[in-house]
């Protein structure tokens, strides 16, 4: 993992994956925590009762903020090598 950090050149590269699924995980997390509104206004099960899918949004979210810190610094690299 430290190779990640200490490559630069890596660390450009990967603006893309690491933008995408920061993304993707945020998009998810959002989709669980709909889910669970649903849950909870229905006043159902759907697979998962509301408190476990409100739960699951936010440890989603709370991983996606890795690959945005990642994403960030990434993005501080190739604005920095342009000036």
């Amino acid at each position: 993992m430290a190779k990640h950090y200490e490559d630069r050149e890596y660390m450009k590269a990967s603006l893309g994956r690491g933008g995408m699924s920061a993304h993707v995980l945020w998009f998810l997390g959002l989709l669980f925590a709909l889910l669970g509104i649903i849950a909870d206004v229905a006043n159902t099960s759907l697979g998962l009762s509301a408190t476990s899918w409100f739960l699951l949004a936010i440890v989603i979210m709370l991983a996606s903020i890795t690959f945005f810190m990642g994403w960030m610094v990434s993005w501080y690299l190739r604005t920095v090598d342009k000036k």
